[in-house]
């Protein structure tokens, strides 16, 4: 938000607070926790719209806002590495005045609504309420706060009022890109994003299943910022179709936010198989029949048997699209012990994010439809570590064995188990940035022991003018992170081209996430 409106907006809230502290003083007392209610199993798992119900968030979202306890020190805001001014927001959604809820949100948020359906919400668990009642609803009012400022036209273009003369190259179009993309250009830059795919969005784009994001949210943003200026050249590979250093030459200021996309590896027995994949080989072309490329992915989980390696959203993604696919059975292995439904408070004490039993759409899908019935809750089996796979004399995947472990990651004797698998999915996480695109070498890039790229307290890479930022720099992490990032380096870069800022910097490039 330009510094003009951000005031204004920060004296309309003063003057809203000088009306009765709370919208209703006793709501987090006498107003149960109500989430945005899913689509029935069995209707959604036909179609790839999201799986929320349409039209059933607006009506409970008031009520859920009020059970905000307007925290004299709210921990939720400290919990969003976007510092998220989650008690305003909330008042003001409680008061129906969706104007100035849009605007508090924007201020802090450039993608509320990607956010309010991916993030998985630490500021929850941040909750004060969370301490002995079930958190606000925080990432379902965001959600609202966003559909209804599109709806109601309180998001539209911000270009700036005049341009520095100054160009700025984002490399990679995934949150954290498109996040400094967005800052920049309103501050007066010139910002070309080169994207090596052939549409802009990075994961969002082909990474994230339509049920969880529609991805008409995604293209309404990109609209909102080519209005803006932003200039967007995609299937244009850095590093391959463009050499780096020639791009660096060319701008005054170079991003790289090209995301972690080297791939952890299973280095077992058989992985050479036909048949075993990674999910990024996996999603991006499931993602890519719903954008009308390809009638039928090559890897469509249609009759197959599939077993899926990792317990984390990745895992849960490539799920929700194998049955939907029509998988003959699919199941999820996650080498750490079932967890609890309650919050450690010695190991995981509030306002940490705990490590609890959750149950996503994708899981209670495949566990009310019985996708793994050797599975010990709905379709993972906890504690598992895959020893080898088998195939068939074709060089074909067709088995996956597995043991069970402890703690330490050790086999228990005795637990062995196959699993039938036509289709294996991996889904181990992100090291760092691909080496093989070219970028580190031809810019000269220093990479740290984890594999990511070296950078300074400024986001400043060795290179004079190189910035690093998101998932290359600070390794995977979540969507609110990466965005966080995006605002932070567009700061750093705007400070660099013309020696300050007005933009905000919501974190440094060593901030993590609160932790014990």
């Amino acid at each position: 938000m330009p510094y003009g409106r951000r005031t204004r907006a920060r004296e309309t809230y003063a003057r809203k607070r000088r009306e009765p502290a709370m919208a209703d003083p006793k709501g987090f007392m006498t107003t149960p926790r109500r989430d945005w209610p899913r689509r029935p199993v069995t209707e959604r798992v036909r179609d790839w719209n999201e799986v929320y119900v349409p039209g059933a968030l607006l009506p409970i979202i008031g009520g859920q806002a009020g059970r905000c306890m307007d925290c004299g020190v709210p921990f939720c805001h400290h919990a969003c590495p976007l510092g998220n001014l989650i008690p305003e927001w909330n008042d003001l959604v409680a008061r129906a005045d969706w104007r100035d809820a849009a605007d508090r949100l924007h201020a802090t948020n450039n993608f509320p609504e990607f956010t309010g359906r991916l993030c998985p919400a630490p500021c929850e668990a941040g909750c004060v309420l969370a301490i002995n009642q079930p958190a606000v609803t925080i990432k379902n009012v965001e959600c609202a706060i966003a559909d209804r400022a599109w709806e109601e036209g309180f998001a539209p273009p911000r270009p700036p009022d005049r341009l520095s003369g100054r160009t700025v190259a984002v490399v990679g179009s995934g949150p954290t890109g498109l996040a400094a993309a967005q800052q920049l250009t309103r501050a007066g830059h010139t910002v070309v994003v080169y994207e090596k795919a052939d549409r802009p969005g990075g994961l969002m784009r082909y990474g994230i299943p339509a049920f969880k994001m529609e991805k008409h949210h995604l293209e309404r943003r990109l609209e909102q910022m080519r209005a803006e200026g932003t200039r967007f050249r995609t299937s244009t590979a850095v590093g391959r179709d463009v050499d780096a250093a020639e791009l660096r030459a060319r701008h005054d200021a170079v991003v790289i936010a090209t995301g972690a996309t080297a791939w952890r590896e299973l280095p077992v027995p058989g992985r050479g198989l036909a048949g075993v994949h990674q999910a990024m080989e996996y999603l991006p072309l499931a993602n890519r029949v719903r954008e009308g490329d390809l009638e039928t992915s090559p890897l469509s989980a249609a009759g197959k048997h599939v077993v899926i390696v990792g317990g984390g959203d990745t895992g849960a993604d490539c799920l929700g699209t194998a049955v939907r696919e029509g998988a003959a059975s699919v199941t999820q292995l996650d080498i750490y012990a079932r967890p609890g439904t309650e919050r450690d408070e010695d190991t995981e004490p509030w306002p940490t994010y705990p490590r609890v039993y959750r149950l996503s759409a994708a899981h209670e899908e495949a566990g009310a439809l019985r996708t793994a019935p050797a599975a010990d809750a709905d379709a993972r089996l906890f504690a598992a570590s895959t020893l080898r796979l088998t195939g068939d004399a074709a060089g074909h995947v067709r088995a996956l064995h597995l043991v069970e472990v402890d703690a330490r990651r050790s086999p228990r004797p005795g637990t062995d188990r196959t699993l039938p698998a036509d289709l294996v999915l991996l889904a181990l996480g992100f090291l760092g940035p691909d080496r093989e695109d070219g970028v580190v070498d031809q810019l000269g890039l220093a990479v740290d022991p984890r594999g990511t790229l070296a950078r300074d307290g400024g986001f400043a890479t060795g290179v004079p003018g190189v910035f690093a930022a998101g998932d290359a720099a600070r390794g995977q992490s979540l969507i609110v992170w990466a965005i966080a990032e995006g605002r932070a380096v567009a700061a750093a870069v705007d400070r660099h081209l013309t020696g300050s800022t007005r933009l905000p910097a919501p974190i440094g490039p060593y901030d993590r996430p609160m932790g014990v």
